[in-house]
């Protein structure tokens, strides 16, 4: 079964008078990944690149340590359903959070085995950040087929290419999915940027401190968790990254502001 991550849906639309209307909707179902023949987590997301997200979401929970970690990884033909088998036996995590946003998506609480904070080097601009964001949903992107899907790129800080890009109609989602592409293709993720198209949250961050980037950026709002871990960690927070614009609520000196009283 090919799953292409949206299906072509019949709508009525009105403008000044009805018409009928067809395109692609965002696809949304329960994914389930298996860790040792055991079930470990039901997500609600995209049936597409289920390779990308079962590995992410491993690695960033601090369940495997790379790719040597994983033994095989089976989709079943439906797509609904990621078994991954790994080298060895593993205690999962009891102790889990409901995320805010996303009613199936859960985080650990501890944050032990985040190395963090990050040391204050290497920099960027505003501009490279924004047009990074220009760039991140292309012409042949899930999103100009359906809408309805949220993006995460990996940022070389230094030159402001994009490395990786990864959606799903999840934005925590789609971040795993970011960290398994990057796993799976030997794409270090370590002291570059996260772009991501959604709030971020306290987990958001996490996820972020997870890949090893010192800078966390979206179109949108972070949530004063997220600020408070961002300081704490020595991450550069940036929001509304939009229209030629964005805010930069901590470490402001990796974009290029030299004055240690914004920090």
């Amino acid at each position: 079964m090919v799953n292409r991550g949206s299906e072509t849906t019949r709508w009525w639309e009105f403008h000044h008078d009805w018409k009928e209307g067809e395109g692609e909707v965002i696809e949304e179902i329960t994914l389930t990944i298996y860790v040792n023949g055991v079930e470990f987590i039901s997500i609600m997301g995209t049936p597409l690149n289920q390779d990308w997200l079962a590995v992410g979401f491993l690695k960033n929970e601090g369940i495997i340590s790379g790719l040597d970690d994983i033994s095989e990884l089976k989709i079943t033909p439906e797509g609904c359903c990621i078994d991954v088998w790994l080298e060895k036996d593993v205690q999962l995590p009891e102790k889990m959070v409901i995320t805010t946003g996303c009613g199936s998506g859960r985080t650990r609480e501890d944050q032990a085995d985040l190395d963090v904070p990050f040391e204050i080097v290497g920099s960027t601009t505003p501009q490279l950040v924004l047009n990074a964001f220009a760039n991140l949903q292309t012409k042949d992107s899930l999103y100009a087929r359906s809408r309805g899907v949220h993006a995460a790129g990996l940022l070389d800080i230094g030159s402001g290419k994009i490395l990786q890009v990864a959606e799903d109609v999840g934005r925590h989602n789609a971040i795993d999915k970011l960290q398994g592409a990057c796993l799976l293709e030997n794409i270090p993720t370590r002291g570059r940027g996260l772009l991501t198209t959604g709030r971020i949250s306290s987990e958001m961050l996490r996820k972020g401190a997870a890949m090893g980037c010192p800078l966390v950026a979206s179109r949108t709002s972070p949530t004063t968790a997220a600020i408070e871990l961002a300081r704490e960690w020595g991450i550069t927070l940036v929001g509304y990254a939009r229209h030629g614009k964005l805010r930069v609520y901590c470490y402001p000196e990796r974009l290029a502001w030299n004055t240690d009283e914004a920090k």
